[in-house]
């Protein structure tokens, strides 16, 4: 495996923990607040984290082409954005 494999694995790992630990925030404060913003933030985190690992799972588990693990993140990343930009305008 080359170091530059090893930093993507290292730095995938470190994106999936920290948008886990967000999105599992934002979802407890849903919880408690019964907010559907929270619940709309929470899910565009969480699409936003599996974008991520699905993109590194992609490329280095099942060989996916660079280009298509890029576009398979971006698409999911542009969708998670959308998903908080309509948290933040939603009103309760």
């Amino acid at each position: 495996m080359s170091p530059h494999s090893i930093t993507v694995i290292a730095l995938k790992t470190l994106t999936l923990l920290l948008g886990g630990l967000i999105t599992f925030l934002a979802y407890r404060a849903y919880r408690r607040t019964q907010a559907q913003s929270l619940g709309a933030l929470a899910l565009g985190f969480g699409v936003i984290t599996l974008g991520a690992f699905l993109a590194g799972a992609g490329n280095i588990v099942f060989s996916l082409g660079l280009k298509e693990s890029l576009l398979l993140e971006s698409g999911l990343t542009a969708s998670g954005f959308i998903v908080i930009v309509y948290s933040l305008y939603a009103t309760d």
